[in-house]
């Protein structure tokens, strides 16, 4: 059953959503089907951050509003839109893609690192790194700050309002405001 490979959804909750989705009209599962045909046809990375884009490059890239010379670095794509619910972030965004996980297999050159040193020009003032405070995005917090460091732009950290262990998805916009202005330079 395709519907429990899902990331949250068992073979329990598969199961409802067939049998939910047997009850509807072959119209609004064919719409859902497209939709999610579309998913895949429609949607990139986007080329400068790897934020989710139906174009080469996505909304927030794109935007004359955003403050370039600050660059929020996350791990993925959905990371950034827990940001922007806040609406007290305007900079830029770089989505790592995950973060560093030996154990895993997952080293750096797995990660999108080497495209954020790329755009670390001297228009950028501050890289803001925001993986989440987990053992994996700590390390790779780390990680990032020995690489950027030596480049003299400003490298801060968000600040620790955010549980251990939490991922930033899940967090509310009030905690992500105040961990943003609680934000500490490593």
């Amino acid at each position: 059953m395709e519907l429990s490979k899902l990331p949250g959804v068992g073979r329990k909750s598969a199961q409802r959503m067939v049998f939910y989705l047997l009850k509807q009209s072959p119209q609004a599962v064919n719409d859902l089907s497209t939709s999610l045909s579309d998913l895949v046809q429609k949607v990139k990375f986007c080329s400068i951050c790897n934020n989710i884009a139906e174009e080469e490059t996505c909304e927030i890239c794109r935007s004359e509003k955003r403050d370039r010379s600050i660059i929020c670095v996350v791990e993925e794509a959905n990371d950034i839109w827990a940001f922007e619910r806040t609406g007290d972030y305007r900079g830029l965004y770089h989505v790592l893609g995950g973060v560093l996980s030996p154990l895993d297999g997952i080293g750096p050159d797995d990660l999108h690192v080497k495209e954020l040193l790329q755009r670390l020009d001297d228009s950028v003032h501050e890289v803001i790194v925001a993986t989440n405070p987990s053992t994996e995005g700590e390390a790779t917090a780390l990680y990032l700050a020995k690489l950027i460091k030596p480049l003299a732009i400003k490298l801060t950290r968000i600040a620790r309002g955010i549980p251990v262990g939490a991922d930033l998805e899940h967090a509310d916009e009030m905690t992500l405001s105040r961990a943003l202005e609680g934000r500490a330079e490593i």
